[in-house]
């Protein structure tokens, strides 16, 4: 069966049992749409965001869309905002 491998999983293959995890807080002045329709934005960390959601959502969830981390200046990733590619 294929895996993925990267340098460096080792150190990260757990890492997500070292982040603690964090309660939602719910900001009215930025809610919009019917509160009760379970849909949800969150401007988080992934990891912290992902933990949040665990103890609400955990074998609920088919699909999660996460933003790629542009512009961290760490990856060389193509900036689709710029129009340019970084590399």
């Amino acid at each position: 069966m294929p895996t993925l491998n990267w340098i460096g999983k080792e150190a990260v293959v757990k890492h997500h049992l070292d982040v603690p995890f964090h309660l939602l807080k719910d900001v009215p002045s930025l809610s919009c749409g019917d509160p009760g329709s379970g849909n949800l934005i969150l401007k988080a960390d992934n990891l912290i965001g992902l933990k949040a959601l665990l103890p609400y959502y955990a074998g609920q969830v088919k699909c999660i869309a996460i933003d790629p981390p542009y512009n961290t200046g760490n990856e060389g990733w193509p900036d689709p905002k710029s129009g340019t590619d970084q590399n």
